[in-house]
């Protein structure tokens, strides 16, 4: 579907230990939800330690900075996510430089966090699921290259 100016956005995103993922929507004339864009990308190592909760910032960030441009100005979208606790994220006494940094970001959005549970954010776990699928196969290509190299290198 084709952006559609004159009406809300809303973003979707997930993380899991391997992957974030998040959808760009919007709803259509008869009121289905339609996905605008997709976007999902694979966690650098040292993003892989990151607790649950900054993993799922992250995936906010990932979706904010990527759909910048249809996100970015007065009207207000709603972003959902499964981890319930990023509701709150903005209030928490105790924040990392990581997070205070993300939240500076974050304030340039006009946006309301919405607990959307796992079962049901199935657009978003389906994305950063097969992020990580891909990057096992990678993975597991790679490694059996190196074996067959190897190999091939001792039968010489």
């Amino acid at each position: 579907m084709l952006p559609d100016h004159s009406k809300a956005f809303h973003v979707v995103c997930d993380a899991s230990d391997f992957a974030i993922g998040c959808a760009l929507m919007q709803f259509d004339d008869e009121g289905r939800e339609r996905v605008v864009s997709y976007q999902s990308r694979q966690l650098k190592p040292a993003e892989r330690t990151y607790p649950v909760h900054d993993k799922e910032l992250l995936a906010m960030r990932y979706a904010l900075i990527k759909f910048r441009v249809y996100l970015l100005g007065e009207q207000t979208f709603a972003l959902y996510t499964d981890h319930a606790s990023l509701r709150t994220a903005t209030k928490s006494p105790h924040l990392s430089q990581r997070m205070a940094r993300w939240l500076s970001l974050f304030s340039e959005y006009n946006f309301v966090v919405h607990y959307k549970p796992g079962k049901t954010n199935i657009l978003a776990d389906a994305l950063q699921t097969t992020c990580s699928r891909v990057a096992t196969q990678l993975v597991t290509r790679t490694t059996m290259s190196v074996l067959c190299a190897s190999l091939k290198r001792s039968l010489q």
